[in-house]
């Protein structure tokens, strides 16, 4: 699992400012007043709280009443508050500067993304404690994907993931440490120990994206030994939990042990998924788009096996040919995979 570029950015729970967000739903869904309003209205008149208390001075409204903005989706206006508030709250520069770098609910500007997120950065205090993993993992986003800085750097890169991975800590950016199995993964920094340490640390602190990582490492002897037990295990979890790549790994894992119609059932049920549903998927999963179109390639390249042998399904030539063109589809790369090592007779 090498480190696509396609990296989406850290979030931040402000589970104070929520809570104050939650308080002020919860007083004026109690209202005896407005209990008859529709839930619209009701968000109205949290936002009319919130305005309220930023005519009466109280500065922290304009950090919560963008977060408020940010839950339903009204990303100018966030983007609005984040700006007027950025000099004054380093919680709403911190999120200025990510909007900025992606370009939501704003025109991108890395550059200006970058520097915000620099400037809290190097001037930490407890009011931004919280920040610190989440803030340090984005800011070597920016050097490994190259935007916003002199120059890309995967040492600059390395550099400030290692600090939001906080040698595993739970607490830390979970995402830096599942970025970082990813990054010695690469030809550029190979170092497969340190991808197995940090999959680990990742999949230990919850994130399906790395628990589907280790069963392919363990399924294939990579950076560990070889371990066809515990690749189950991480596989079949993480694709209970929604990671389609495991989905596609534990086909094939299926299929080599020759349980073939356990194999075709998992496959048939990944190959409906569309290329429309990639984006839904990886939002609701926090898996990278790349290895979602893997799994989707893998299971459909196997699939077409199956019917082409009729091994676990009803042999058919005519829908194996359109589910190895759907899997040349979604990633062809893995699908030149497959297809080289069935020619050498491996599947």
């Amino acid at each position: 699992m090498e480190l696509p570029k396609e990296i989406t950015a850290e979030k931040v729970h402000f589970s104070k400012d929520s809570k104050i967000l939650n308080d002020i739903a919860q007083e004026t869904s109690c209202d005896s007043e407005l209990k008859t309003l529709t839930e619209d209205e009701l968000l109205e008149r949290i936002e009319t709280v919130l305005n309220e208390k930023i005519i009466n001075g109280e500065k922290t409204a304009f950090f919560q009443l963008g977060l408020f903005y940010i839950e339903q989706e009204l990303y100018e206006k966030a983007y609005s508050c984040f700006e007027k508030s950025k000099d004054f709250d380093s919680q709403s520069m911190y999120q200025y500067g990510v909007m900025l770098y992606d370009g939501i609910g704003c025109e991108q500007n890395t550059v200006k993304g970058v520097e915000c997120l620099l400037q809290v950065a190097q001037n930490p205090s407890n009011y931004t404690k919280h920040l610190m993993s989440a803030l340090q993992y984005n800011i070597g986003r920016a050097y490994f994907q190259g935007f916003g800085v002199n120059r890309q750097s995967d040492i600059e890169a390395e550099r400030w993931w290692l600090l939001a991975a906080d040698d595993g800590n739970p607490k830390a950016s979970v995402k830096a440490q599942s970025s970082l199995g990813m990054f010695y993964s690469r030809e550029e920094c190979l170092d497969l120990k340190k991808a197995f340490f940090w999959h680990s640390e990742a999949c230990g602190n919850g994130s399906l994206e790395s628990q589907g990582a280790l069963g392919v490492m363990y399924e294939y002897g990579i950076g560990v030994k070889h371990n066809s037990d515990s690749a189950y295990i991480c596989l079949k979890e993480a694709s209970d939990r929604g990671n389609v790549y495991a989905m596609g790994n534990l086909v094939a894992h299926y299929y080599r042990r020759k349980l073939f119609t356990k194999a075709s059932a998992l496959a048939l049920r990944v190959a409906q998924l569309k290329s429309q549903d990639i984006k839904l998927l990886a939002t609701e999963t926090e898996c990278l788009p790349a290895f979602i179109s893997k799994g989707i390639s893998t299971a459909c390249f196997y699939l077409a096996r199956s019917f082409s042998s009729g091994l676990g399904i009803q042999q058919s030539e005519e829908e194996a040919k359109v589910y190895y063109s759907r899997s040349f589809q979604f990633d062809p790369d893995v699908c030149a995979r497959l297809q080289n090592i069935t020619t050498h007779g491996v599947i």
